[in-house]
């Protein structure tokens, strides 16, 4: 199964985060707890870490893109199987 991610909150005024780094592509391999992107609030950048063991699907913003907290950010799916069914329907 692939699930869809959030934009995480890290702090008590955030509302909004723009991606300015992806570290992994579509079909890496990913672990949590690994960092998978850069995303830059008001006041810091802060690595936006794997929730879970998977496969990363795709990215839902381009970097530079600003998304709002608990907006959709990424894909990751359980395994390999899962991520080619989630591939073969984007």
């Amino acid at each position: 199964m692939a699930e869809t991610y959030p934009m995480p909150k890290w702090g008590l005024s955030m509302e909004e985060g723009t991606v300015t780094e992806w570290q992994v592509k579509p079909g890496e391999p990913v672990t949590e707890g690994q960092v998978l992107a850069i995303v830059a609030t008001d006041k810091i950048e802060v690595e936006l870490e794997s929730p879970v063991d998977g496969v990363f699907v795709r990215a839902l913003a381009a970097e530079g893109d600003e998304l709002a907290v608990g907006a959709p950010v990424m894909v990751i799916a359980t395994d390999q199987a899962d991520y080619e069914s989630a591939s073969a329907g984007s």
